[in-house]
């Protein structure tokens, strides 16, 4: 854009330098070189591609240094532009290559072939700028005579008129030949700042510094820059400098320009957008732009600035995402309007909101017009456009007959009408409601389902919460074998297992006598899945092997065996009939009996000596469906460590040896 002489007096100072720059009359690039060389400057701009560097066939035209100066492009005599003369300098450089039989014979190879040496050089010289967001690359052609080829000698420069820039601005330079037969040459130049004029940031606010004398006048006029129109003014005021101005973020948008003139007679005024390229406003630009339905065949998209844009028409179910396209299409309008920019979405609105209330699952209907005034209708789905009627298994599909009933009663609104086709949005709540019933009925199903399972588990969670029950059965030899056995059902307690013991029931053992007690248990036990431990001992085996022999209790059995002979009676039924294996555990301890000694029929479920083989014996103990827990090891650990006490009471008591030891077939010797 042409710079105002008001505006380059200021960035430049007001002094005999400004007007000795050089002017340059035209929009034309031209280029000019040293006397003795020709040029030639490409019609258009050429890609910026070096490319890798390849080794030189013998001299070549290099560059060999870059010289720049600031000239003025000018449109009227006070109306101009900053411009960047660029001044390649050049010289040869490499060596003809010897041929490989003059080396060898020492004489020319050839003397009809024309001595390359005498030809004149060639080279494609490209400069390379870039001042952002600006950036391109020319081509100059330039040939030197042979007369002036001087290896390592300089042989001129090419000079290109010229590259634009803005004030302030940052320019870098770069320059080689094609092919690169070197490294580039490269150069940096700063332009003039405005020394009057600063835009800042100061956390969300933005500051327009004016750094203008005190004395100077001007006025100074935000505004907004249109493609199409006169400027929209936003805001105006006449100021000495200098001043600060504060605008907020929110209100910048790429077209939002600067006015500032001084406060003469017939003066120029200057103007400047600093924020085209800002980030900041273009966001802002995208946030405030609308738009607006017109009529059924147009619509309108409003925003402070003009928007390179593509629109295209889409539609969208609830919660769907992203917006889908019309297929088929209608003309380029559309319902839900997206617009992109940059092949990014900005901007996605339904315009028939209003019309059509909150969004719902309405369906929408897509009419095709042809020739003779043939038509046809599909419905629009993430599938595609589902024609009707319709045998598919589709939603559309399903309500295919009556979405055309509604559509000829006139209970579908139209949406959009032109040449091509129209569409048209159909509700569907009437016939959701009715599937509904039948959807919910097939839920209270499913529910009385889901709850008769959860109960099952429920009560199974329960028992193994509780833990599985356990029936522990012995014979009381005497009173510290009892101690024992109390010893290990309080360590089993301690363990998810429910243990039922007579020990801890005498008066209910009392009340209701030994067989209907063992006999109540062993029910109850069986009953819930539990299992029947025989804990086995001399005396237990002694009354064992006298009630397999006999069949019924021999003379002299009273006492302490009482108990245990009663359940006898209630547990051979299962071992001889075969229904003892998953039901029943036998155990006895390391030292008092050998597993051996256990009559064969009770050997038909698992036997373990205890502490030895506590880690099996809890393993039996559980479910039999249940996992092996990996804590099994840790608890027959802490069973063991709960029972050792009366283990070393009953093997090792201070005085003499408790009674009983050593009593029955198997026995210990005690020690």
């Amino acid at each position: 854009m042409p710079v105002p002489w008001f505006l380059l007096s200021l960035a430049l100072g007001r002094s005999p330098v400004v007007l000795s720059l050089e002017r340059l009359v035209g929009p034309q690039d031209a280029t000019h070189c040293s006397p003795g060389l020709s040029c030639h400057l490409w019609d258009s701009d050429i890609l910026c591609l070096p490319g890798d560097i390849v080794p030189a066939p013998g001299p070549v035209l290099a560059p060999t240094h870059l010289q720049t100066e600031l000239v003025l492009r000018c449109q009227k005599e006070t109306d101009c532009d900053l411009c960047l003369r660029v001044a390649v300098h050049l010289a040869v450089h490499g060596h003809w290559e010897e041929p490989e039989d003059e080396e060898k014979f020492g004489g020319a190879a050839d003397s009809g072939v024309e001595e390359p040496r005498n030809a004149s050089l060639q080279a494609q010289v490209v400069l390379s700028f870039q001042a952002y967001p600006t950036a391109r690359c020319v081509l100059l052609e330039v040939q030197v005579p042979a007369a002036l080829v001087q290896f390592g000698q300089s042989v001129g420069s090419v000079v290109y008129d010229c590259f634009e820039a803005a004030l302030g601005s940052e320019v870098r330079i770069w320059s080689y030949t094609q092919p690169r037969y070197e490294k580039e040459l490269n150069h940096t130049q700063q332009l003039p700042a405005l020394p009057w004029l600063n835009v800042s940031a100061d956390g969300d606010n933005v500051h327009l510094v004016l750094n203008v004398s005190e004395e100077q006048h001007f006025g100074l006029s935000l505004y907004w820059n249109q493609v199409q129109g006169p400027p929209k003014p936003r805001w105006h005021k006449n100021l000495t400098g200098p001043q600060i101005i504060t605008l907020n973020h929110t209100d910048l948008v790429p077209c939002l320009c600067i006015q500032v003139w001084p406060l003469e007679p017939d003066s120029v005024r200057t103007n400047i957008c600093p924020f085209r390229e800002d980030p900041r406003a273009h966001r802002n630009l995208w946030q405030a732009a609308r738009l607006r339905l017109l009529t059924l065949q147009s619509w309108l998209l409003d925003a402070p600035c003009w928007l390179p844009a593509e629109a295209a028409l889409c539609w969208r179910a609830p919660g769907g995402d992203p917006c889908q396209p019309l297929v088929p299409p209608l003309s380029w309008e559309n319902v839900t309007v997206d617009v992109n920019s940059s092949e990014k979405l900005q901007l996605q609105e339904c315009l028939w909101a209003d019309s059509l209330g909150p969004l719902k699952d309405d369906v929408l209907l897509l009419e095709t017009r042809g020739p003779q005034d043939n038509r046809s209708l599909c419905a629009l789905e993430p599938s595609g456009c589902t024609s009707l009627p319709s045998k598919a298994s589709t939603r559309a599909a399903r309500l295919g007959e009556y979405l055309l009933q509604d559509l000829q009663s006139g209970q579908c609104l139209q949406l959009w009408d032109d040449d091509l086709g129209a569409l048209w949005a159909c509700p569907t709540d009437k016939y959701i409601h009715k599937r509904w019933a039948l959807v919910w009925l097939a839920c209270l199903l499913f529910a009385a389902a889901l709850s008769l399972i959860l109960l099952l588990k429920k009560d199974h969670a329960k028992a193994a919460a509780r833990g599985r029950a356990a029936l522990l059965l012995y014979s009381a030899d005497d009173s510290g074998f009892e101690r024992l056995v109390g010893a290990l059902a309080s360590a089993l307690c301690q363990l998810p297992l429910r243990v039922a013991v007579d020990l801890w029931s005498r008066r209910e053992l009392s009340a209701q006598g030994p067989v209907a007690w063992f006999h109540a248990q062993r029910r109850q036990t069986l009953q819930e899945g539990g299992v029947v431990v025989l804990l086995f001992s001399p005396g237990a085996v002694a009354l064992c092997s006298e009630w397999l022999q006999d069949g019924v209790s021999g003379p002299g059995a009273h006492g302490p065996h009482d108990a245990f002979r009663a359940s006898l009676s209630c547990v051979l039924p299962d071992f001889l009939q075969g229904r003892a294996p998953g039901s029943y555990v036998g155990a006895c301890f390391d030292r008092l009996l050998h597993p051996d000694a256990v009559p064969a029929l009770f050997r038909t479920v698992p036997v373990f000596t205890l502490p030895s083989q506590l880690p099996d014996f809890l393993g039996a103990l559980q479910q039999p469906r249940a996992p092996r827990s990996g804590r099994l090891q840790e608890r027959a650990e802490q069973v063991s460590r709960a029972l050792q006490p009366a283990l070393d009471s009953y093997f090792h008591p201070p005085g003499t040896p408790a009674p009983g030891r050593g009593v029955g077939p198997g026995a210990g010797d005690g020690t």
